[in-house]
C-alpha cells in the first residue's frame, strides 16, 4: 500500500503559478499510475491530470490543457503538478491519487489511494 501527502497549495492571484507536490511512502511509487483531482467548494471531485508508471504517458482535462503539467521523479517517489496561468475557476482542494493498474482513468472511484488534499485559491 502507498501513503500520499500533498503540499504546495496557497492563495494566489489570477495569472500566477503554483507547483503542487505529491510525496509517497510505502510501496514504491513507480508501480502506480498517479492522478491529480480537484474538488471545488460544494462540488464533486473532477479529474485534472494523470501520469503512468513510466512518466512518459500523460493525460489532461480540457480546462487545464496548455496551463498545467504533470510529471514524476521516480528516484524520490514524487509527482508534481505545475500550474501556470491560474484562473479563479481553478480554486479547489487538489488531491493526488494512485492506482496499481497502468491505465490513466478519469473516474475517482477507480483510484484506491488518496492524499488529504491541499487548498488552492485563486483570486480575481
Amino acid at each position: 500500500q502507498v501513503q500520499l501527502v500533498e503540499s504546495g497549495g496557497g492563495l494566489v492571484q489570477a495569472g500566477d503559478s503554483l507547483r503542487l507536490t505529491c510525496a509517497a511512502s510505502g510501496r514504491t511509487f513507480g508501480l502506480y499510475t498517479v492522478g491529480w483531482f480537484r474538488q471545488p467548494p460544494g462540488k464533486e471531485r473532477e479529474f485534472v491530470a494523470g501520469v503512468d508508471w513510466s512518466g512518459d504517458n500523460t493525460n489532461y482535462a480540457e480546462p487545464v490543457k496548455g496551463r498545467f503539467t504533470i510529471s514524476r521523479d521516480k528516484a524520490i517517489d514524487t509527482v508534481y503538478l505545475q500550474m501556470n496561468s491560474l484562473k479563479p475557476e481553478d480554486t479547489a482542494v487538489y488531491h493526488c491519487a494512485a492506482r496499481v493498474q497502468s491505465e490513466i482513468l478519469h473516474t475517482p472511484e477507480l483510484y484506491a489511494y488518496w492524499g488529504q488534499g491541499t487548498q488552492v485559491t485563486v483570486s480575481s
